[in-house]
């Protein structure tokens, strides 16, 4: 899928928030500089996150979910199989109480599907930036490294119509107020958007190139999630698709993997569910986050 570079403003933000962090005072001495007699002036403190933990990785996804998001477990016959699969495997971490994470994987008879949950809690050791504005410079390099196309233009954003002058000038050349002739060939029909094939969803549902992302689920930004988040979606050439939704909630980002690799290269995994199922799983522990 090809994309156009989405940056200008996410970049500039980050450079904000980097130029923040990397400001202070000269070796010099300034204004803040202690007079004869007078008292120090300092900065206060930058606040802290508001959480100090985080969950268990591979307990944090449910039973349910995950028979959704991998459909191969529920046809594990084998029932410590299907156990070990629901465990999932933690990732290698040498701080549990910055960063944690769970694979899970599941074949069926399909497909293979894969599942990562990420944990990430940001901790600023500078005191004048807060754990919440380093965590967001965290989520920012993420969704520049995503390289997400430029959303739709709005009905506002469109050309205008043409001049409405023009179009007075040919209803006079054809005589004011006239009426189409019955017998005439062309009629409202033929400009009925409904009757024209390229228009109609069921002729092509993707509105683009069969197996192509649809435009209202392209890889976007996400208002409903946490306090930053952004949806990417890419398809590969052997037709697995990996749907990734990454969010930020005070101090902590999470991301969330998820992929499916179809048991033949005809078969294309579908944008739509895929991307229901990751966003399902992004509000339920945005939620956990909440409690």
């Amino acid at each position: 899928m090809q994309r156009k570079a989405y940056v200008p403003g996410v970049a500039a933000l980050l450079a904000a928030l980097l130029a923040g962090c990397t400001g202070g005072s000269s070796d010099g001495g300034g204004q803040d500089d202690p007079k004869p007699g007078g008292t120090t002036s300092t900065a206060a403190a930058a606040q802290p996150g508001k959480y100090r933990t985080l969950p268990e990785p591979c307990g944090a996804v449910s039973h349910s979910t995950l028979d959704s998001l991998l459909p191969g477990i529920e046809q594990l016959t084998d029932e410590e199989q299907r156990e070990r699969a629901y465990e999932g495997t933690a990732t290698v971490t040498y701080d549990t109480d910055r960063k944690v994470g769970c694979r899970w994987k599941a074949e069926s008879a399909t497909a293979t599907d894969h599942l990562l949950v990420d944990f990430e809690r940001v901790v600023s050791y500078d005191n004048t930036v807060s754990d919440d504005d380093r965590a967001e410079e965290i989520y920012l390099k993420k969704e520049v490294a995503a390289d997400l196309p430029a959303p739709a233009a709005s009905p506002s954003d469109s050309p205008e119509t043409p001049d409405s002058s023009k179009s007075s000038e040919s209803l006079e050349s054809s005589g004011s107020g006239s009426t189409p002739d019955a017998g005439d060939s062309s009629s409202s029909a033929d400009a009925d958007p409904s009757t024209d094939p390229s228009t109609d969803p069921s002729t092509n549902p993707s509105g683009g190139a069969p197996g192509s992302t649809p435009s209202a689920l392209q890889p976007r930004t996400l208002e409903d999630l946490g306090n930053t988040a952004f949806l990417d979606d890419a398809l590969n050439d052997s037709k697995q698709r990996t749907v990734t939704v990454v969010f930020r909630t005070s101090n902590v980002v999470v991301t969330i993997q998820y992929d499916e690799q179809p048991a033949t290269t005809t078969d294309v995994p579908s944008s739509q569910d895929m991307q229901d199922r990751a966003r399902k799983l992004a509000g339920q522990l945005a939620e956990s986050f909440s409690d």
